[in-house]
């Protein structure tokens, strides 16, 4: 071989040499520099779930998938090379999607307290309107929540002994962890009213008796009628009274046919029952009652077309609705008006009522 080729020869092995030495430094560099790199984001949060028995490059996988890290690989490698890919925690993180794969890392080694958020179920709200309100809080999925309500095994576990967990939601404030178990945020709830009603039950036993032996009512009816006190009554105060009426409309021998005549369960029976009657599907919940809903026999809920209680609560009520119904003012109203936003006028006879209503309603 010459010189001259010899040289060349020599040139391109340097050469090649020093390309690869350039590379690697490169790759080095970029490498040194991963873990620190801001990943590239708004700032938003995404869920995340590190699921028991995940490899780490399956982690590594769903959080490039995400859009929580860039280059799996690398975040493999750095994971290795800190010698963390063991101790990442299980669970479900809120990550946002701006942070360095150093950070991402810590965030899963640290673990996470739980997400949690607190909800406010009022009185009076149907169980739809709860499991909206807890959908909207991220607590669990509605329609999940709607499932479990309705399933018939679940109901008899918990000696439920209707077509859904109607009435036995207590209302109240919860801290709720986000994405919680459809099953168990309902235990939960209704767990919270079997306190409050034993609490209640312990305190008017004697009451509960009563209305055993008069309308031969157990624990279901007298929480069906505490449902409809508690659509009626605006003031707490007019509980007892509101309840007195419903109940002396049930037992006065004068006051015949016996029908509750309540707005609030027709409403119900065409809102939240999975089978409704035609005039029910052709009304528009956001409207007023018309004379078909009013006139629908086929609702079993219209206590306006039908004698006593509706097949079972209509809301989910308070304490205070619950104790009203087991301890009623003894009055001995029949009628009720709105007298304005708040507060009813309440008479004995219907021709009183009667001037009620033109006196309050025009």
């Amino acid at each position: 071989m010459s010189k001259r080729s010899f040289r060349v020869a020599l040139a391109v092995v340097v050469g090649s040499v020093l390309l690869v030495v350039a590379i690697a430094g490169w790759f080095i560099h970029r490498a040194l520099q991963y873990p620190d790199a801001q990943h590239e984001g708004s700032g938003g949060e995404i869920d995340v779930e590190i699921k028991p028995g995940m490899s780490f490059p399956q982690v590594a996988s769903m959080l490039s998938s995400k859009g929580v890290i860039d280059r799996p690989t690398w975040f493999r490698i750095y994971a290795m090379w800190e010698g963390d890919t063991t101790n990442i925690k299980t669970g479900k993180y809120l990550i946002k999607d701006n942070l360095t794969p150093a950070q991402v890392l810590k965030v899963l080694v640290t673990g996470i307290k739980e997400v949690t958020t607190k909800v406010t179920l009022p009185e009076g709200k149907n169980m739809l309107e709860f499991f909206d309100l807890l959908g909207t809080s991220r607590v669990a999925n509605p329609k999940e929540l709607e499932a479990i309500a309705r399933d018939k095994e679940f109901l008899s576990n918990h000696a439920i002994t209707g077509d859904s967990v109607e009435g036995y939601l207590f209302p109240d404030t919860y801290e709720f962890r986000v994405g919680e178990k459809p099953r168990v945020v309902i235990e939960r709830l209704i767990n919270r009213h079997q306190e409050v009603w034993q609490e209640l039950l312990a305190k008017h036993g004697r009451d509960a008796g009563k209305l055993k032996d008069k309308l031969h009512w157990g624990d279901r009816e007298i929480l069906t009628m505490a449902s409809i006190v508690e659509k009626e009554a605006v003031d707490p105060a007019e509980r007892p009274r509101i309840a007195q009426v419903f109940i002396n409309r049930l037992t006065s021998p004068d006051f015949k046919p016996k029908r509750l005549e309540t707005d609030p369960t027709i409403r119900y029976g065409c809102e939240v029952p999975v089978q409704k009657s035609a005039a029910c599907r052709a009304w528009n919940k956001s409207d007023r009652l018309h004379t078909a809903q009013l006139h629908d026999a086929d609702n079993p809920y219209n206590t306006y077309q039908h004698e006593g209680l509706p097949p079972g609560p209509i809301s989910n009520p308070g304490k205070g609705s619950m104790e009203a119904t087991l301890a009623p003012d003894g009055s001995e109203y029949l009628y009720f008006v709105a007298r304005d936003a708040r507060n009813h006028a309440f008479a004995r006879t219907y021709d009183e009522h009667k001037r009620n209503v033109e006196r309050f309603q025009k």
